[in-house]
């Protein structure tokens, strides 16, 4: 009973009304775009749209002939393209503050040891979703392209368009991105209780078929981006794993002290 009153304790005055959470999540979502635009500003002038179109398109020019340039087939394509580029460079370098938003809506509603356990979750996804976006840039793109230009015939001249390869390298940033977040889901899956580390351990074939399958469906008809994306999951998974066992065992031993306090109280009592 006293760990019940205890927890109702902790929560005592969150509760608010449907229409101040509402305006705390309309609050929250206006902080997301003001952090967004403020990272907009920051890149439209250093490095500006030309140097992060040129940086982004690094990995493809460097099998492309010296003079060769990425073409803009679409008529606004000159135009549109550097700000969608610009747009995805604000939202990724403002990710921590937005995922500091979404947990400050949502950290009201969680008792204090939730919030000591959501928090470094929130950082640690952020960073991530970084590693993950960097091993597209720095590894993936140049020998992807490379895989791709060894089969390209001598008599057809690669020249691709920038919307397309815009499209592409972001849909691999984001496939990347939310694959390397395996860790995390594997580590709230135990911790809700939807699963055991017993659990994990017998999936993990069938997890690797997973791994191959997602690849396969989101990343271009090449072998070696598909490789690079299944072998990174299936080992974040078994770091999941080993987080997921570490965090269980230090979370019994807080349990277990209580629960010894608890049974010497009612000895005295």
């Amino acid at each position: 009973m006293s760990d019940n009153r205890s927890q109702e304790d902790e929560l005592a005055g969150t509760e608010q009304p449907f229409v101040q959470h509402l305006m705390e999540l309309r609050n929250r979502l206006l902080f997301c775009v003001y952090g967004v635009l403020a990272a907009l500003a920051v890149l439209a002038f250093f490095p500006g749209p030309d140097g992060l179109i040129d940086f982004i398109a690094r990995p493809i020019k460097m099998h492309m002939p010296p003079d060769a340039k990425l073409i803009a087939v679409g008529v606004f394509s000159p135009f549109l393209v550097p700000l969608k580029v610009l747009g995805m460079a604000a939202v990724l370098a403002a990710l921590p503050w937005i995922m500091y938003q979404l947990w400050a809506f949502v950290a009201p509603g969680l008792y204090s040891h939730e919030k000591r356990f959501a928090m470094p979750l929130i950082i640690i996804g952020s960073l991530l979703a970084y590693i993950g976006i960097a091993f597209v840039q720095l590894f993936v793109l140049d020998r992807m392209f490379g895989f791709i230009q060894h089969f390209t015939p001598a008599s057809v001249a690669a020249t691709p368009d920038i919307a397309s390869y815009v499209e592409a390298i972001l849909s691999l940033y984001i496939a990347f991105g939310l694959a390397f977040q395996v860790p995390i889901v594997v580590i709230l899956l135990v911790r809700v209780g939807l699963v055991d580390i017993a659990k994990l351990k017998s999936f993990r074939g069938y997890f690797i078929v997973v791994a191959f399958v997602i690849a396969a469906v989101v990343t271009p008809p090449d072998v070696f981006s598909q490789l690079a994306l299944a072998i990174p999951m299936c080992v974040l998974y078994e770091i999941g794993i080993l987080g997921a066992s570490w965090l269980t065992r230090n979370a019994k031993k807080p349990d277990d002290a209580g629960e010894g306090a608890s049974a010497a109280d009612q000895q005295q009592s």
